[in-house]
């Protein structure tokens, strides 16, 4: 028996309003995506027929999603040009698209299709460019069969998500340098220890370095979280320890405690928040291992590990001691 799901108020008033109770049915059921395409394409052209320049300029000065950024190009370059500089051998950096496959968050993880701005192209403008260069490995990975080797790839990408954000340093569209990096099953969990101190690394090289060129970078703390199927044994005295034998003045913490994350990533999640210059600590890295390879390539032995660094947050708080 199908349970009939209740649409939302907004909905439901929509479709009253309309005096037409099956048009949503007729939308998603009956018309194929070209052909639903096809019929949003003519509305929208209709509806920007109807557009004025002050009707344009107004909506270019109210809405969150078409605001400049919130960091100077020159800047963020300079970020990029440096992070590009220190990644780890065997990364490929890429140029992402600005919109990628409808559906690329959502059905991947336990992410709400409305944090995407769909387009009515069948895509959706991309909002974690970790999804997307987990597709893209798929696809390398599919090509060059058995035997593959690992696939990393990194993107520093402009995102955009639906949701509206409160609170400072919460934009709309931001900046984020992300890392992917996608492998086979190794004994004694061979593939997701190198990985996870191979990004781990990376990350607290650039803080130091950004320290070393005069950002108000303080205190670096690395925490590490065992998740579904994780070993906090393997994490603790293999990763956490190899990394803390190399970077003394950086704290790491096995956080068995941590909720945020939990049913997104598997066996292991970690977290990197630095100290700026008034003494808060300021969370700017998040990554884990996620099962989206399993899923891409049907098989339970594919491994993926992803990360972000917020390029913008890190830019807005820790601004270079010579410049404040």
């Amino acid at each position: 028996m199908k349970v009939m799901k209740k649409e939302p108020e907004i909905i439901q008033r929509i479709l009253r309003e309309a005096g037409i109770s099956e048009l949503l049915d007729v939308l998603v059921e009956r018309l194929s995506p070209t052909d639903l395409q096809s019929l949003l394409l003519e509305v929208y052209k209709r509806r920007a027929a109807k557009l004025t320049t002050a009707a344009v300029l107004r909506q270019y000065n109210e809405s969150r999603f078409v605001r400049l950024a919130n960091v100077s190009p020159q800047a963020a370059i300079e970020f990029d040009r440096l992070a590009y500089s220190l990644l780890p051998k065997g990364f490929e950096a890429v140029e992402l698209s600005p919109v990628s496959p409808l559906g690329t968050c959502s059905v991947f993880a336990t992410v709400d299709q409305n944090n995407a701005v769909a387009t009515i192209r069948n895509t959706e403008v991309c909002s974690d460019s970790t999804n997307v260069l987990a597709l893209e490995a798929a696809v390398r990975r599919r090509a060059m069969g058995k035997g593959a080797q690992d696939i990393k790839l990194c993107a520093s990408h402009r995102l955009l998500r639906g949701q509206a954000f409160k609170g400072p340093g919460l934009f709309s569209h931001f900046r984020v340098f992300s890392l992917c990096t996608a492998g086979r099953v190794r004994g004694n969990y061979g593939f997701e220890i190198d990985a996870l101190c191979e990004q781990i690394d990376f990350y607290i090289r650039l803080f130091l370095r950004l320290g070393e060129m005069g950002f108000s970078v303080g205190q670096i703390k690395v925490s590490l979280t065992p998740f579904s199927g994780g070993d906090a044994d393997v994490l603790e005295q293999v990763v956490l320890a190899k990394l803390a034998l190399q970077y003394g003045r950086v704290a790491f913490d096995l956080d068995r405690e941590r909720q945020t994350g939990r049913g997104y990533y598997i066996w292991a999640g970690f977290n990197i928040s630095v100290t700026d210059s008034t003494g808060a600590e300021c969370s700017l890295v998040d990554g884990g291992l996620t099962d989206w390879m399993e899923k891409l390539m049907s098989n339970k032995k594919e491994r993926l590990l992803i990360s972000g660094l917020g390029t913008e947050r890190f830019l807005i708080r820790f601004k270079e001691t010579t410049n404040q």
